[in-house]
């Protein structure tokens, strides 16, 4: 017989509330069956919850992860959702790139700003 989960024991595996796995299930990126109220989760719920937090771990939006694990059940054999996920790992990378480059611009800015009001407030203080 399958293995199957309750909602809070997924909840207190991936750290996420119940209301989180919710959600998720409104959003269509996974889909328990039901028994009366109660939900009952499979592995492959459980697999998708995986997905789904790795995903936003790595800063995708929920609408491209439902892209990635939809990919899957069109392809078992993963080599289209391997890769549109390669795809999407390059145009992150590029992203956090850029915005690491925006950073460090900003920070260069800030420590002339910083250095040009403690030299004006030095020069106007009263020694």
């Amino acid at each position: 017989m399958e293995e199957t989960f309750g909602i809070a024991e997924l909840a207190r595996e991936f750290d996420v509330t119940t209301r989180t796995i919710r959600f998720y299930e409104d959003k269509g990126l996974i889909s328990p069956a039901r028994k009366g109220q109660r939900r009952i989760y499979h592995p492959r719920d459980r697999v998708r919850l995986k997905l789904i937090m790795r995903g936003k771990r790595l800063g995708f939006s929920l609408e491209e992860i439902h892209e990635m694990i939809d990919l899957y059940d069109v392809d078992p054999s993963e080599v289209a959702q391997l890769r549109h996920f390669l795809q999407k790992i390059r145009e992150r990378k590029n992203a956090l790139s850029q915005q690491q480059m925006d950073i460090a611009a900003i920070l260069e800015e800030l420590k002339t700003l910083e250095t040009q009001c403690s030299k004006l407030l030095k020069e106007k203080s009263p020694s």
